[in-house]
C-alpha cells in the first residue's frame, strides 16, 4: 500500500468515526445509509434493529450526470420512507465526504420530505 493510499484510508476512517458518533447521538432515529461504487450510488433507511425500511439505487436511473442520478435516488428513497411514515432520519454517509453525489443525495432526500 502506498503512502498516499494509507493516508487516504486513515482520513476516511476518521470521518467514519465522527459520523458514527453523530449517528449514535440520534440512536432512536433510523439511519439513511449511503454507499457509493465507481458507477452507482445506493441509499437505504435502516432502523435500530438493522431492518431495512426503504432502499433505492441508481441501477435503473437513465440520467447522464452522476449528480442528477444521486438526486433522484435521494428523492426515491424519501418517497418510500414517507409512505412508511418515516420522516426523521440520521444521515450516515459512512466516511464519504459531504460533497458531490453524497450531497446531491442528501438534498434530494430533503426535497422528498426527510429531515436530518
Amino acid at each position: 500500500m502506498s503512502k498516499e493510499t494509507a493516508k487516504s484510508n486513515r482520513r476516511r476512517q476518521l470521518r467514519t468515526n465522527r459520523t458514527r458518533i453523530k449517528v449514535g447521538v440520534h440512536a432512536a432515529r433510523p439511519r439513511l445509509v449511503v454507499h457509493r461504487s465507481n458507477k452507482y450510488i445506493y441509499a437505504q433507511i435502516v432502523d435500530s434493529d438493522g431492518k431495512v425500511l426503504a432502499s433505492a439505487s441508481s441501477l435503473k436511473v437513465k440520467v447522464k450526470t452522476p449528480i442528477e442520478r444521486a438526486t433522484q435516488v435521494g428523492q426515491a428513497v424519501a418517497a418510500v420512507a414517507v409512505e412508511k411514515k418515516v420522516t426523521k432520519v440520521a444521515f450516515d454517509r459512512r466516511g464519504y465526504k459531504y460533497h458531490g453525489q453524497v450531497k446531491a443525495l442528501a438534498d434530494g432526500a430533503r426535497e422528498g420530505g426527510l429531515s436530518f
